[in-house]
């Protein structure tokens, strides 16, 4: 691969450099798209049950690899080693998941008169994938694996800071026997590499996750061309506690803590009702006090470090020294690190409290009702995910369809099921990812009628 650029890649616990990966230049991403087509066509040949039993020895080649996988994101990413390996297990599932509807990616019958009408899905072509920093093994395989699973070629963008695993991921992709080139790695800045990605016209549909910011861009330059993107953007998502819920298990700071706080999941809003939010107020001090950060690569360690310097100062922006706050600690020397905060005098129009952070940082806002706790759900342009905390089943439907959003749980803080569907309403994306019809949205609807008509007399 020729190269524009090198992209350094750096511990983000250390600052140390651990790789130096060439940038995929215009030039290598239309070479790419070329071979990619070729390895389509083959691939997309092959019977159903034939393209299902390689992905399903693809997931096992992720799976005999697990550790080195999971130690390359500690590496590149600064995750925790368990979270790493949980990231690395999940590409391997969303593998064997995929690979289990390949051969049941059926189209309909529809009656009709004078003749037989059929439903025919068949695959894009050659798909591209933008995946992100933040999980960057996970959300690489909500777009790849359902896209090669319906017959598609995939060439995947990871981002500047984490290419490493997406590297590996595509020579075990090769090592599995997967065709040459069906799986290709184009790492790459943003605007070099993921513009002429989504510019390229032998690229069939874009799917990107990122800032919301860059995800018009992507969608303004795929209509462009008429081409289908589908977008999973930011978030600044609620969590929601009544007062009659179990409170410790409801405030978990881990519901905003994970992963740093880079996760566009994250419940860095948490409205509290006003007659328990001193209560919530202590519990939170004794658990942020109480949050281990350090060293990702130490099995004990409860938080990591942020990705970036850039990204550390972007986090410091929103927090400042003299502000309202329960703080926990963070490590001094080498390395981007935030201490855990829950910011405490925020009002629900500033921009700590309705802007993505995306670091370790939550606003704690009281509520009197649910009718206030609904209108401060909804108080910011994103719509992605939230929590419901009540033992009334009925405050909990009520309340989750009012709530803006894509992905909620009650009483739970999960989000992200590769069973289910997941995707956000407002400024948090298009289109939806994962779950049963995931296959579906990488392929076109085609139409044919048969007549059963006999020939005219």
């Amino acid at each position: 691969m020729s190269s524009e650029h090198l992209l350094e890649v750096l511990n983000p616990a250390t600052e140390e450099v651990v790789a130096a990966v060439p940038g995929a230049s215009p030039a290598d991403v239309d070479a790419a798209v070329t071979r990619a087509a070729g390895a389509q066509r083959i691939w997309a040949a092959l019977p159903p049950a034939d393209r299902a039993r390689l992905l399903r020895r693809f997931a096992v080649a992720v799976d005999e690899h697990l550790e080195e996988l999971a130690r390359l994101e500690v590496r590149e990413a600064g995750h925790l080693v368990g979270n790493a390996r949980w990231e690395a297990g999940n590409v391997r599932d969303l593998l064997d998941y995929a690979a289990g509807g390949v051969e049941r990616l059926t189209g309909r019958q529809i009656p009709v008169p004078g003749g037989l009408n059929v439903t025919i899905l068949e695959p894009l072509g050659v798909v591209g994938v933008i995946a992100p920093w933040n999980f960057p093994m996970p959300i690489a395989a909500w777009g790849t694996a359902p896209a090669l699973a319906a017959g598609n070629a995939v060439l995947l963008k990871p981002a500047e800071t984490t290419p490493l695993t997406a590297l590996r991921l595509a020579e075990l992709a090769l090592e599995a026997g997967l065709p040459e080139h069906l799986f290709q790695v184009l790492p790459g800045r943003g605007d070099i590499t993921g513009d002429a990605l989504v510019r390229h016209p032998g690229v069939a549909k874009i799917v990107f996750t990122g800032s919301t910011r860059t995800g018009t861009r992507v969608a303004a330059l795929g209509a462009e061309q008429v081409k289908p993107v589908t977008l999973e953007l930011g978030g600044k998502s609620p969590n929601i506690v009544f007062a009659d819920a179990d409170l410790e298990t409801a405030v978990d700071p881990f519901s905003f803590l994970d992963n740093a706080g880079q996760d566009c999941c994250a419940r860095t809003r948490v409205l509290v009702q006003e007659s328990v939010y001193d209560e919530v107020r202590e519990h939170l001090a004794e658990a942020l006090a109480a949050v281990v950060v350090g060293d990702p690569a130490d099995e004990k360690t409860r938080m990591g470090p942020l990705i970036s310097r850039q990204h550390l100062d972007r986090v410091r922006g929103f927090v400042p020294d003299d502000a309202p706050a329960l703080r926990g600690s963070a490590p001094e020397g080498p390395g981007f690190w935030f201490p855990p905060t829950v910011l405490t005098g925020e009002s629900p129009d500033s921009a700590a409290a309705c802007e993505e952070i995306f670091g370790p940082v939550a606003v704690l806002l009281p509520f009197t009702d649910e009718q206030d706790a609904i209108r401060l759900a909804n108080g910011t342009p994103y719509g992605l995910s939230g929590s419901i905390w009540t033992r009334d089943l009925g405050r909990a439907l009520r309340v989750a369809q009012a709530v803006r959003a894509g992905n909620l749980s009650v009483n739970s803080h999960s989000s992200v099921r590769y069973w289910t569907p997941f995707g956000g309403f407002k400024q948090s994306g298009v289109g939806r990812e994962l779950g049963p019809d995931a296959l579906t949205a990488f392929t076109e609807t085609k139409n044919v009628f048969i007549s059963t008509e006999g020939p005219a007399q």
